[in-house]
């Protein structure tokens, strides 16, 4: 099959099924796994499909937001590793900023250090905080139900009142020339005004965050450092404009 057949057929899976898997590829197409690595690769690159773990799925919208829930299962084993790097990070005695990210709330099973605080707009966060018989508080707003977050004027006026060591945020967009970027502008503001509260900022991501921009954004590459998964296309490029930690285990 020719590149072309090839990668007008990997386009039409996509349009049909949103979501489709390398080994699924290689199947219908009788290719070889590098070569629909490669035309994935390209693909990417002209912007027609974004790389995920295991296959690619359909650009999305800027402005929409998959739930909580949703997140939850996407990536579920990046996110765990870049979750046990970021809390391994966190020392005695710190005070914590942690967003209503999915992978930040998946730090906090994995969070032993003693005697520290945690501040979070994540209702999911809280209760999973408390279990864990740490000193927590939750900051006052609107809560949006897709994504569980507090939210709003009130949040950040809640948020101006602490100040914090170390700041763990996801985000939905990373990419080099739009930065950080978010769907919602009421999470946008919130995420920038944590990193502006915080001595050093983390951003949690697993690869299919970047090359990605969304609605909304929120910082400059600069200002935070990133906890990835694996090397993205592109790294080099990347680490001349941010700190990257890329998780071995």
């Amino acid at each position: 099959m020719l590149t072309q057949e090839r990668q007008e057929l990997i386009l039409q899976k996509l349009q049909e099924e949103k979501t489709i898997k390398i080994s699924e590829i290689v199947e219908i197409t009788n290719s070889s796994e590098s070569t629909i690595r490669r035309d994935l690769t390209q693909l990417e690159k002209e912007s027609k499909l974004r790389r995920i773990h295991g296959g690619a799925t359909l650009i999305d919208s800027k402005i929409e937001e998959l739930s909580f829930n949703e997140k939850m299962v996407f990536n579920k084993e990046q996110k765990i590793k870049i979750a046990k790097y970021a809390a391994s990070l966190i020392k005695d005695g710190d005070c914590i900023y942690l967003d209503a990210g999915t992978t930040t709330f998946e730090m906090i099973q994995y969070i032993n250090s003693k005697n520290i605080v945690i501040v979070t707009n994540g209702l999911k966060h809280i209760d999973a905080i408390v279990e864990k018989d740490i000193e927590a508080y939750i900051i006052g707003g609107f809560v949006k139900n897709s994504t569980k977050a507090v939210i709003g004027i009130n949040a950040l006026k809640d948020l101006k009142n602490y100040r914090f060591d170390k700041v763990f945020l996801g985000m939905n967009g990373i990419d080099l020339k739009n930065g950080f970027t978010t769907p919602d502008s009421n999470e946008a503001y919130l995420k920038k005004l944590a990193m502006d509260l915080g001595l050093e900022t983390y951003v949690l991501a697993d690869k299919s965050k970047f090359n990605r921009t969304t609605f909304v954004k929120v910082a400059d590459l600069y200002e935070a450092t990133i906890i990835l998964d694996e090397e993205v296309f592109n790294m080099d490029k990347y680490l001349n404009e941010t700190n990257i930690k890329v998780v071995i285990k």
